[in-house]
């Protein structure tokens, strides 16, 4: 089975909610939709369902032209944020609900009941009402009851958003095993970067209702065909600096320059824009070559293990993610230290020109 976008595009209200879209989905396999809010994800996947019908463009089934064809007469299921169950009926009775709509058999509905919930480990719990689960269960009889009736798509839309963290790590770590077995095509909305590698498969990067990219998830992280692709994927975002190449110095505009070292040197002459991931800005002078920049402390964020500083750099904010807990006082200057196997290097026009030494060799 294959899911194909043709040129699709969805406008609501003269806004523009899809830019003109090409994508194609295989049969068993994780694709992440990865953006921030409104940038498109639910829009898409409202297509994909048959909820909404495109302005313009088509979209192919396994072969077949399903663009005007109603969501009920597709091989779909949908999951959303919350938890949409039933609550007077019981949780196998939840699950069996789209195979009674579908008139299975008595025999038929049991079986694939008893193993769906086994596969999300409610086998014990069938007899039980949802508002009995707790609230990591309840997410799991809505993703039984979308996985019970075999649908050859299954979308969710940002289905973990509304759990506690514990419960999030826990589906996290689950979810790609249970997609595995289950064999379908599946779109998995996040906003969160973290989450699409966790997911693995495929990642289409979204942004203002334009897929920016679409690849295996792990190439897609460590090689961004542009800076919006990066900012896209990397939480907290993509840090930028605009520099320029001559001779063997970079200059920073700003009275500042280091040596053009690694990758680096092999730029011609010329304007770009550097970037880099807030893990790979130190605060402390590392081994090795590396760059060094001032800036200002403005904010400081302890989670723990680590502290986020933000930094003023002459009107650019940066933030790095250092371990351990740090007592850095506000307004005050600080050094940061940046290897240059870390930068990736941007055209004037945002597209990639160089990735960053390390991605190039992972």
């Amino acid at each position: 089975m294959t899911l194909t976008l043709e040129r699709v595009t969805r406008t609501v209200g003269g806004q523009v909610h899809i830019h003109p879209t090409d994508l194609t989905l295989e049969n068993g396999t994780m694709n992440v939709l990865l953006g921030p809010t409104q940038a498109g994800k639910t829009s898409l996947m409202r297509l994909m369902a048959g909820l909404d019908v495109p302005d313009s463009g088509r979209i192919i089934w396994n072969g077949s032209d399903v663009t005007g064809m109603r969501v009920q007469d597709r091989a779909v299921a949908m999951v959303y944020q919350q938890f949409i169950n039933y609550p007077s009926m019981s949780v196998y009775e939840n699950i069996a609900s789209p195979m009674r709509l579908l008139g299975k058999s008595r025999a038929e509905i049991d079986a694939a009941v008893r193993k769906t919930a086994d596969l999300m480990q409610l086998g014990p719990m069938l007899e039980r009402k949802p508002l009995e689960l707790s609230g990591g269960q309840q997410q799991r009889c809505a993703l039984a009851r979308a996985l019970v009736k075999d649908a050859g798509l299954v979308l969710l839309d940002e289905p973990l958003a509304n759990l506690d963290y514990k419960l999030r790590e826990e589906l996290r770590a689950e979810i790609p095993n249970i997609f595995a077995e289950a064999g379908s095509i599946f779109v998995y909305a996040t906003t969160e970067p973290e989450e699409a590698l966790l997911l693995g498969g495929n990642t289409a990067t979204l942004w203002q209702g334009r897929v920016t990219q679409v690849g295996p998830t792990p190439q897609v992280y460590r090689q961004p065909v542009d800076a919006t692709t990066a900012r896209v994927f990397s939480d907290p975002p993509m840090n930028f600096l605009d520099i320029a190449k001559q001779g063997d110095r970079l200059l920073f505009g700003d009275g500042q320059s280091a040596p053009a070292l690694g990758a680096l040197a092999a730029l011609a002459d010329g304007r770009y824009t550097a970037g880099f991931r807030p893990s790979h800005l130190e605060i402390e002078p590392q081994p090795g070559d590396s760059m060094e920049f001032t800036g200002r402390v403005a904010v400081t964020e302890i989670t723990g293990s680590e502290t986020y500083v933000h930094l003023d750099h002459h009107g650019a904010r940066w933030v790095g993610l250092v371990h351990g807990v740090r007592d850095i006082a506000l307004g005050q200057p600080l050094s940061v230290y940046l290897d240059p196997a870390h930068v990736y290097v941007f055209a004037e026009d945002g597209t990639l020109i160089a990735p960053a030494a390390y991605a190039q060799a992972a």
